[in-house]
């Protein structure tokens, strides 16, 4: 077995407003593990996740929150599937489970007492996961360092996608706005993104341990922007990588389904039955709107303001000036 896990406490400027606007009776507090920032629940689980079995047929959607991860989780699980849109309609949080969702909002106590199987991913998605029948498909928010720890050497697939971080950002606040808890305004979101003391942040250092994987056979690394421009290329590529053929009725018949429109109105990926019931135990408003929002790359350029654009810029410079030139072309 590896050492256990060490942990510390988030530090720096906007810990107050980690404090004060992004904390909720389903989450009361933040640890770091490494330099990553973490719901204090993850302290329960980061062992365990560390030394979970890995098996040959797991494939594994990676990402920073609000990247495009479900996306890619359909996409991904249609290809592996032969495009089989009918058991496709089987809720995605049962067919590509979140390993962290129990991380992220601590409502166990409230479920204890209910008995439908939907429940059991929301009480503890990490037990979900493991007694999940093969081949699994797994997604998970971790940066790479904290997965278990025998997952590059296995013959898993492990996919990552990621996204500009400027409008992954607008997306995050948003959604943690109206799903996690979060009641400052978007300037302070913009701080605490920036300074790292956001769930699984800081952003790069999430990138980075996954870009230093991407040579590896059993990795693939996704850009949002591109599935955007050109999804049809990236079904193709990650088909290859998942060594599965499809033909050209497939790949429009899934180009269809993963559209935008077909994702929001899709009961099955836009998270509209776990949303109700969580509604329903108070862990959300009713007020919710949905988990997927708009979609648009480029979006900040309407949002921020020049000052906010300049601190971005130069966080940017910050993180990438020791950064490989390949990366930052990535992002270019």
């Amino acid at each position: 077995m590896t050492e256990a896990l060490r942990y510390g406490k988030p530090s720096g400027k906007t810990v107050k407003y980690l404090e004060k606007y992004f904390t909720s009776p389903f989450r009361t507090g933040y640890v770091t593990c490494g330099e990553t920032v973490l719901p204090e629940k993850f302290t329960r689980f980061g062992d365990l996740i560390r030394e979970m079995n890995i098996r040959s047929d797991d494939t594994w959607v990676f990402s920073f929150p609000r990247t495009g991860t479900t996306w890619t989780q359909e996409m991904v699980w249609c290809i592996a599937n032969n495009v089989d849109l009918m058991a496709a309609e089987k809720l995605l949080l049962k067919r590509f489970p979140f390993l962290d969702f129990s991380v992220m909002i601590d409502i166990e106590h409230l479920l204890k007492n209910c008995e439908t199987t939907t429940s059991d991913i929301l009480k503890n998605s990490f037990e979900f996961v493991v007694n999940l029948a093969s081949p699994r498909f797994i997604k998970s928010h971790l940066p790479f360092q904290l997965l278990p720890k025998d997952l590059l050497q296995s013959q898993a697939k492990i996919i990552y996608v990621t996204r500009n971080p400027r409008d992954t950002c607008i997306s995050y606040f948003h959604h943690c706005r109206k799903y996690q808890g979060y009641s400052g305004d978007f300037e302070q979101f913009c701080e605490l993104f920036l300074e790292g003391n956001v769930p699984f942040g800081p952003f790069w250092n999430h990138v980075q341990s996954y870009w230093e994987m991407r040579n590896e056979p059993n990795v693939l690394i996704l850009k949002y922007e591109d599935m955007i421009k050109d999804l049809k290329a990236v079904i193709y590529k990650t088909a290859n990588f998942l060594e599965k053929s499809l033909s050209e009725e497939q790949v429009t018949k899934l180009l269809d389904h993963l559209s935008f429109k077909k994702m929001k109105e899709n009961p099955a990926t836009n998270e509209e039955f776990r949303d109700n019931f969580l509604k329903k135990y108070g862990v959300l408003p009713e007020n919710y709107e949905g988990f997927i929002r708009s979609g648009k790359v480029g979006g900040w350029k309407e949002v921020m303001d020049a000052k906010m654009v300049q601190r971005f810029e130069e966080w940017e410079l910050n993180n990438l000036k020791n950064a490989e030139e390949s990366l930052v072309k990535f992002f270019e």
